[in-house]
């Protein structure tokens, strides 16, 4: 070895090759290089004066080039910072568990080993690379060892590895100041040393890096004089300990790091020296790094050290870095420095001699002195290294430090660097310093404030007017008694009025600045005001809440003594310390304070102002701008507050307003959210926080209350194999809280663990340790949560993670952990069963569960024992596997849409609030997707219908036209099959591809089978009605004939006449007169022989009837006292009771109406069907076709009879007089009667002689000129098809319009574009804004015929805004023209060509468009034709005439009037839309929402009505029922049925109707109809004689509810 340079020089570091070999355990190594080496060369010989400065500027630039290339090699650019925001990303790094890597993915796998705590960062190995093979063998060396080995020392030191403390480093030097801030905290928590004083590595600036310390707290334990335990818990910044420097002068063969880590974990590398796998002696960046690092106690006596002590170790030679030794010798309580020895020759020397000669003490290693311990003087020692064993040194040394530390009364504190001549990273940056300021003036007004008031006088929003809120809210979601709708409004009065304090509450100053600070929301500075005032507020808490957690373990400790002695429980001093116990419990919460209590002020602020509506005062920004700012933070990656942990309650009003603003600025994201269960201080946060580097707090201090949710960002790279883009991470409270200790937390765990549960697509439980009785208690709760989750349909998944598991390698107890946890699992799910009431025996029939991969053992999480532990490689190792697991799990999951989580917290805290979870959830996503697939259905099966429509109007023109002489369903189902594939493409299209196919999927083989029914139905239908038009197209044949006959006579004696006055009439009056003449005689005579169609008095007809049937019982001058039976109000007076029921007989003769309300909505459904039943009858009549019988009338009231008598005979205590039979026919028939009329109308028009024949009169009278003109009988025979088409297409056009204005409204209307229920929201819309009382009481009792009657005005509505008819009839025409048109020419080239007649151009003709037109030869088989040659005249008189003859098409008013009433495209709407469920609820009259009818399954309606709109009131009095039926079912109230009484919980009970409809208990009442109560109060009064008055009062919370709010509650929740 060269003896070290005496001239100072500059040298390279510990580089010495050790020559000689190694004795025993010997501190002397002989490895090459140290920690501290930042040069591989060897020792210099001394430069002599004047040596070559360019010498030294070329190794300074030969060292810069180093640095370069490292950053190079590790591909980090220093222009280019790492940001923390990126690094928390999850990125296909995430996933990697490698122990070697490529140079390119160091600096990831580094980061990512550190922010999951595993110590293992340091170790990274670099792959080798294969390098080009050099031959050593013989023929390079000749045998000469000597040789050999100097070739295999070449080979060897090709490669330069990079050292790992170069990669943290370089990482530091690149990372913003969050990410830095991060990395040495996790340094710390990983017990390193950490970071100090940092040269820059190309200017040399050195730099101080206090904010990276501002995070770190320490925890320690000493012993006072009474030899008492104390806890001290200190943000490390401010806490004073003692410093021990270490230092070294020139080259040295020991490691200063390796013998500073004997000093304070013998078992762990807190300073990374030339041992530790990887160090490599090629390090550029350490050079003139100061580290630091903690010893902390733990209270025992095999304590190292009996304080908290600091050691800071300068890496390289002290000559070469003054100003670091300079700061730090003056700073520290004792000094260390090894050198190889003491020469007074060398620099060093004048050093170490002022250092000898100051007070303060120091200690000199010597490393190449063998003498042990020596006292030169006070407070100065000497130890030599030389052939020494370690531990005898270590001892030596500490045994110095600590004789020295009693001596030293100097304390060194971090923040004390910044009154240094250093560069300090939180004065440079403008940004962190003005962010500093700010939170130190908030900070500010917290002081000389006691610290137990603060959150009362600063946050008062959160405080007591809260918490009663909060217990109001659960009050008023579990009504007792028999008036839970009183009860309600009075809750919600109270809940408003406590709204209303809150917004009258000041807002503080403290408040007000920070809102001032954190708006406008800027994403670098506002994290460092955040970061900064989180640091702060504990700094300025700690003191206090150290004390108060030291007085709670003192008191609690005396609790537990004076309970071990026998007899003492009921001492009042006992008593007392319980007492005092429970008060330092509650200054503990008060004291707490953080930044989730100022968010949660905050989240108040803004659910007042929501609820009140008004804006607040001495808020500095607009409240509706504060969702924004806690929605920024969580996307900078802070927690938000899900759950109030004080006050157990989620503010949804402020979670949904974040939620809503999350969306707005980061899209309708996809998230996966990861919950997390488990008992308290279990290690949850830790492990989150490990996991995806989050910062939910750990401290036992400071323990998450509530719950918490953090979003993690997935890169873009791995967004496409994960299937969604964050994972919203919620951590919990802990189950069986110590803070609740005491109380029974029972009912608080399950709501906890339920809503986790239910909001999480995994949740993780976590088990601490393997105490049976602790993880059957938490196991009870959770497998109770899942069952729940099973029962409102929905399907989480779950991993255990059981930490703290010792010997968790050997397989054979995890085999045997997990049937343990199988079977106990097992046992608590029989136990769950019985409280959920639900079918199970083992926890898979609860939810899917894998014993072998969804359980996970995790080690232990110190290495050793705290608080100088480190974290545990294996627990890391555990973690990483769990996340893969997460991971995995994850990107086969559908996740959740933000938009959609906010209806999933809604839902379940509002079934949370009920007593009964399961009973009184309402999946509002699985709603929303029904209501969604529901309005897909509609669509689909009107595409069907549509479709239908077309072909039926086809195959009907080809009856008519027979061109067909029957139907068969085959035939329609080909018809049919091409929109069949589209609808069942579309339909699978849905499902595979919504965003909710994981909801709707369900759904799918029902709503399947339901197209195919709908389809089926279709078909028959279809077919039935075809085939009737053959029928009646045969019974009809004779009308045809007579009416073509009349046209044919008609014609033949106009041309006769014509013939006759050809040559002797010239002028036109005269022949207009002959015309008339003739005219008239020949209508004479057809009507004299054929007698007119009469009109019709459809209810004279009825009465007839009725008098046959009821001779001599009903009067004789049809002066009939009829009500109208469809809405009278009870049906009473209509019924006699059978003997049987005697009781309800003597009640009817006392005055009390003898049916209950169970009859009376059973005879009024009964009514409803019978009409709708009669009603498709009269359609089936066609009588615009076959014309009226009174037969019609007579069958129809044979079948109403019927119906009455099969009624009577059914399970029914009454029959009914006979007045209920002549009302319902007589009520039936004054609704059918205007569909009579109609219907007559139209086929006495077409054939009626005298009113035929008069309609024929103007076309005849045109012909007969043309006759008289010498027209050949090609140009009138064209005439006359031109004549005769006209009627079809007429018919044709106004068809197609009404089928095309149907199919417009269905995609352009709002009220007719959806589902039934989108139509029923219109409805109620509609009766609000025109206030029409006898119109609601119209939709209440007739709903059916309401819906019919509102589609047909907002038809009338469509048509004069929207629609032209006369432009649609326009367009139709032409197309129409132009096909006869071309027809004719097509029919005419076809004669030409075949050289045929007449009879061959008029059948091609026809058959060109007999699936478009009702046209065909019959029409003109009464024509004579047979002279007809000239073709081409007959085509251009076709095209000529036939626009002028259907020129009159035009007139739009002919449009209703002329078409069929079941073709009109309100009644081809209605059929649609109103073939559903009408079945209304037994209590309110509510109409069930299913759009199938006699469809499986309850009933069910979303909302329910107040029963006073249906009349419901108390027994026996005036006073009306204002309960709604989902409060009734929750009271303790009865209702009477038959005589007999049922509790409105078990309303099923009553069965009949009752027991058909599922009404769930919830407060999801309409604000619409409290407004109609309050609104028509005079006129439900006036209509049913009750008064709303004495239980049935209306409540004073109605009264606020206005119009708008009623129609703004429809929006809401349909």
């Amino acid at each position: 070895m060269e003896s070290p340079q005496a001239d100072g020089s500059p040298q390279t570091i510990d580089s010495t090759e050790n020559t000689r070999g190694v004795r025993g355990n010997s501190i002397r190594e002989t490895t090459n290089g140290d920690s501290e080496s930042n040069d591989s060369s060897k020792r210099e010989t001394k430069n002599i004066a004047g040596a070559d400065i360019g010498t030294d500027q070329r190794k300074q630039q030969e060292k810069t080039e180093q640095k370069q290339k490292l950053f190079q090699r590790i591909h980090l650019n220093r222009n280019d910072q790492l940001r923390a925001a990126d690094v928390l990303q999850i990125t296909k790094h995430t996933l990697q568990t490698l122990e070697s890597c490529a140079e390119d993915e160091l600096v990831q796998m580094f980061i990512l080993k550190l922010l999951m705590m595993d110590y293992r960062a340091r170790y990274i190995q670099v792959k080798e690379t294969k390098q080009k093979k050099i031959d050593t063998g013989s023929s390079m060396h000749g045998g000469d060892i000597f040789k050999a080995m100097s070739l295999s020392n070449m080979v060897a030191g090709q490669s330069e590895r990079i050292d790992p403390m170069d990669v943290q480093m370089a990482v530091f030097h690149c990372a913003d100041g969050f990410l830095k801030q991060m990395m040495v905290t996790k340094l710390s928590q990983c017990q390193y040393a950490l970071p100090l004083l940092v040269p820059d590595p190309f200017t040399q600036q050195i730099e101080f890096p206090l904010w990276t310390f501002r995070q770190i707290t320490k925890s320690w334990k000493i012993r006072n004089i009474n030899n008492e335990t104390i806890s001290q818990t200190q943000p490390i910044y401010k806490a004073k300990t003692p410093m021990v420097f270490f230092f070294r002068f020139g080259s040295v063969s020991s490691s200063k790091s390796h013998l500073i880590n004997s000093l304070i974990n013998d078992r762990h590398n807190t300073f990374f020296h030339r041992n530790c796998p990887g160090s490599s002696r090629s390090k550029v960046l350490m050079n003139g790094v100061v580290e630091i690092a903690w010893f902390c106690p733990s209270g025992k006596d095999t304590d190292k050290f009996n304080n908290c002590v600091a050691f800071c170790n300068l890496h390289g030679d002290a000559g070469e870095h003054e100003k670091q030794m300079k700061t730090l010798t003056e700073m520290a309580s004792v000094n260390v420095v090894l050198l190889p020895q003491l020469d007074s020759n060398d620099r060093s020397a004048a050093i170490i001699q002022n250092l000898f000669t100051n007070t303060k003490p120091l200690i000199c290693l010597f490393t190449e002195d063998e003498s042990a311990v020596i006292e030169i003087g006070k407070g100065k020692f000497k130890i030599g290294l030389k052939y020494r064993n370690q531990s005898d040194v270590s001892e030596e040394l500490r045994g110095a430090i600590k004789n020295c530390l009693l001596e030293s009364s100097a304390n060194f504190r971090l923040d004390a660097f910044k009154h240094l001549d250093v560069r300090v990273d939180e004065e440079e940056d403008e940004g962190c310093r003005r962010e500093r300021e700010a939170a130190q003036q908030m900070i500010s007004l917290l002081e000389n404030k006691k610290l137990t008031e603060i959150k009362e006088s600063f946050l008062p929003h959160q405080g007591k007017l809260w918490h009663q809120w909060c217990q109001k809210n659960k009050e008023l979601h579990r009504p007792q008694g028999d008036e839970p709708d009183k009860i309600v409004s009075d809750k919600k009065t109270e809940m408003m009025n406590i709204r209303k304090q809150q917004h009258e509450s000041d807002i503080s100053e403290f408040m007000k600045h920070f809102i001032k600070t954190m708006d406008p929301y800027d994403k670098h500075e506002n994290v460092f005001f955040l970061k900064w005032l989180t640091t702060l507020l504990d700094e300025h808490i700690s003191d206090n809440l150290s004390d108060l957690h030291n007085m709670y373990n003192k008191t609690w400790s005396m609790i537990v003594e004076m309970k071990e002695h026998k007899n003492n429980n009921n001492k009042p001093e006992l008593k007392a310390k319980q007492a005092e116990l429970e008060k330092i419990s509650e200054d503990l919460q008060a004291a707490t304070f953080g930044l989730e209590h100022i968010m949660r002020e905050i989240s108040q602020i803004y659910e007042s102002c929501s609820s009140v509506k008004e804006i607040k005062k001495d808020l500095p920004v607009d409240f509706s701008s504060l969702p924004s700012l806690a929605a920024e933070m969580m996307i900078s990656g802070f927690p938000l507050e899900l759950m109030d942990g004080d006050a157990a309650h989620v503010p949804v009003i402020w979670i949904s307003a974040v939620l809503d603003q999350l969306v707005q600025k980061l899209g309708d994201q996809k998230v996966f959210v990861l919950s997390v269960l488990g008992i308290q201080s279990s290690g949850k946060s830790t492990m989150l926080n490990a996991m995806f580097g989050l910062q939910f707090a750990v401290s036992a201090g400071r323990c998450t209350r509530g719950a918490f949710m953090q979003l993690v960002k997935v890169s873009e790279e791995m967004k496409t194999e994960m299937n969604f883009d964050y994972i919203l991470v919620v951590d919990t409270e802990g189950l069986r809280s110590l803070e609740l200790a005491g109380k029974s937390t029972r009912g608080h765990d399950n709501e906890l663990a339920t809503f986790v549960v239910g909001l999480g697509n995994l949740t993780l439980i976590n088990i601490f340790g393997e105490n049976p009785s602790e993880m059957q208690d938490t196991l009870q709760i959770v497998v109770q949560a899942f069952m729940r989750m099973r029962k409102v349909r929905l399907n989480p998944s779950c991993v255990f993670v059981h930490q703290n598991v010792s010997d968790i390698t050997a397989g054979e107890k995890n085999m045997e952990g997990r049937r343990k946890l199988q079977e106990t699992l097992d046992e608590m799910t029989k136990l769950a069963a019985k409280d959920e009431v639900c079918e199970a025996e083992r926890f898979s029939d609860v939810i899917k569960f894998d014993v072998q991969n969804d359980i996970k053992y995790f080690a232990q999480l110190w290495e050793g024992s705290p608080p100088m532990a480190p974290p545990n490689p294996n627990y890391c190792d555990n973690v990483q596997e769990l996340k893969k697991s997460i991971i995995s799990q994850a990107s086969k999951s559908q996740g959740i849409m933000l938009r959609d989580l906010k209806g999933r917290i809604e839902d379940l805290w509002e079934a949370l609030l009920n007593e009964q979870f399961v009973f009184s959830f309402r999946n509002s996503l699985e709603i929303s997707a029904y209501r969604k697939l529901e309005t897909e259905y509609s669509k689909w099966s009107w595409s069907l219908r549509s479709a239908m429509m077309e072909t039926e109007n086809k195959l009907h023109n080809q009856i008519e036209n027979e061109i067909i002489q029957k139907v068969e369903e085959a035939d329609l189902q080909r018809e049919l099959k091409e929109t069949i594939e589209e609808v069942q493409k579309k339909l699978s299209e849905f499902f595979e591809k919504d965003k909710d196919n994981y909801i709707l999927i369900q759904w799918k083989a029902s709503f399947e089978i339901k197209i195919n029914d709908v389809q089926e139905n279709i078909v028959r239908e279809t077919n039935r009605k075809l085939n009737e038009v053959l029928q009646q197209r045969d019974l009809k044949k004779k009308i045809d004939a007579q009416r073509t006959y009349h046209e044919n006579t008609l014609f033949e004696k106009s041309k006769e006449l014509a013939l006759t006055l050809k040559d002797k009439a010239k002028d036109e009056e005269t022949l207009t007169h002959e015309f008339a003449v003739f005219w008239e005689k020949s209508v004479k005579k057809i009507i004299t022989n054929n007698p007119q169609i009469k009109e019709i008095d459809i209810m004279r007809d009825v009465r007839e009837i009725l008098k046959d049937i009821y001779k001599g019982q009903l009067p004789a001058d049809d002066s009939w006292n009829k009500n109208d039976i469809f809405t009278v109000q009870s049906y009473s007076e209509y019924v006699k009771m059978k003997k049987s029921n005697v009781k309800i007989v003597l009640k009817g003769m006392f005055g009390y109406s003898p049916l209950s309300k169970e009859d009376e909505a059973i005879i009024r459904t009964f009514v409803t069907d019978v009409d709708l039943q009669t009603d498709k009858q009269i359609h089936l009549f066609n009588i615009s076709k076959m014309g009226y019988n009174i037969s019609c009338i007579q069958q129809l009231t044979g079948y109403i009879k019927a119906r009455v008598t099969e009624h009577e005979e059914g399970p029914v205590k009454y029959v009914f007089k006979n007045e209920f039979f002549v009302d319902l026919v007589l009520s039936i028939f004054e609704r059918a009667k205007n569909t009579f009329t109609d219907q007559h109308r139209l086929f006495r028009e077409a054939n009626d002689p005298e009113i035929y024949v008069d309609n024929k009169r103007a076309e005849y009278y045109s012909i007969f000129q043309k006759l008289i003109h010498g027209a050949t009988s090609a140009a009138i025979f064209g005439e006359i098809i031109c004549q005769k088409l006209k009627e079809p297409i007429e018919q044709t056009i106004y068809k197609k319009i009404a089928r095309h204005l149907a199919d417009e409204m269905r995609s352009n209307c709002p009220s007719l574009n959806g589902n039934r229920s989108n139509l029923e929201k219109h409805i109620l819309k509609t009766l609000a804004e025109e206030e029409d009382f006898d119109k609601y009481m119209k939709y209440i009792y007739n709903p059916r015929d309401y819906f019919k009657s509102f589609i047909t005005d907002e038809v009338s509505q469509y048509i004069s805004e929207k629609f032209s008819i006369r432009d649609k009839i326009k367009e139709n025409l032409e197309l129409l023209q132009r096909k006869i048109i071309n027809a004719a020419h097509e029919s005419t080239a076809q004669v030409q060509v075949n050289k045929g007649d007449v009879d061959l151009w008029l059948m091609s003709f026809t058959q060109q468009f007999s699936d478009v037109l009702i046209f065909s030869e019959k029409d003109l088989s009464g024509v004579k034709h047979d002279d007809v040659d000239d073709f081409n005249l007959l085509e251009d008189v076709i095209r000529q005439e036939l626009p002028k003859i259907t020129s009159e098409i035009c007139n739009t008013d002919t449009f209703n009037e002329k078409l069929d009433v079941k073709l009109r495209p309100e009644e081809l709407l209605s059929d649609h839309l109103c073939q559903c469920c009408w079945a209304q609820c037994p209590f309110c009259g509510a109409i069930c929402t299913n759009t199938i009818e006699n469809h499986e399954g309850d009933h069910s309606v979303p909302f329910h009505r107040v029963g006073a709109i249906k009349g419901r009131h108390y027994y026996q009095t005036e006073d009306f029922s204002v309960s709604f039926c989902t409060t009734s079912v929750t009271s303790t109230k009865s209702f009477l049925v038959s005589e007999k009484w049922f509790p409105f919980k078990e309303y099923r009970s009553a069965g009949g109707v009752y027991a058909t409809w599922s009404i769930t208990p919830d407060l999801s009442e309409l604000s619409y109809w409290k407004w109609f109560v309050c609104r028509f109060q005079t006129d439900l009064e006036k209509r049913y004689k009750r008064k709303f008055q004495g239980d049935g009062e209306i409540l004073a919370e109605w009264k606020n509810h206005k119009q708008q709010d009623a129609i703004a509650s429809l929006e809401k929740y349909f």
